[in-house]
């Protein structure tokens, strides 16, 4: 049971799996950082201030505290202020996979067209040729043979 969980473990697929959880996790803090400490602050100071970390709602009437962290203390609360700031997170994440995925497909594509080379001189004859035939057989009305 040990050399097959290590046959399964070892596998390519598993693999890749792990680095990508682990590479996207790095990933995760480092857009939690920009969004919190770079993108927050700005516009904080562009709208006069505003800081989303502290917008709640109480649940309840014993939540009299000013900061989201005292009101947690006292009640329930709706921190909206954080969901804004997940999902700007969010956002940025998706915008960052969406140009990434973008480049690759470019690199794909320009890889494919290297390995797709155009067809024998001889060979696009032939197709201009068939193309002619069939076209002149379209405007007589007719098959081979004539109308």
């Amino acid at each position: 049971m040990l050399r097959q969980f290590r046959q399964f473990a070892m596998r390519g697929n598993v693999v890749d799996l792990a680095v990508g959880v682990i590479i996207g996790a790095a990933f995760g803090n480092i857009v939690t950082s920009m969004v919190g400490d770079i993108f927050m602050p700005v516009i904080g100071s562009v709208t006069g201030g505003l800081d989303f970390s502290n917008y709640f709602l109480p649940l309840s009437s014993a939540v009299t505290a000013d900061n989201l962290a005292d009101a947690k203390k006292q009640g329930a609360v709706l921190a909206y202020g954080n969901f804004i700031t997940i999902a700007i997170n969010f956002m940025i994440v998706a915008a960052i996979l969406f140009f990434i995925v973008r480049g690759i497909n470019k690199l794909k594509l320009a890889e494919e067209k290297k390995a797709d080379p155009a067809p024998p001189r001889s060979e696009q004859l032939l197709e201009e040729i068939r193309d002619l035939l069939a076209r002149e057989v379209a405007v007589k009305g007719g098959g081979p043979g004539g109308a």
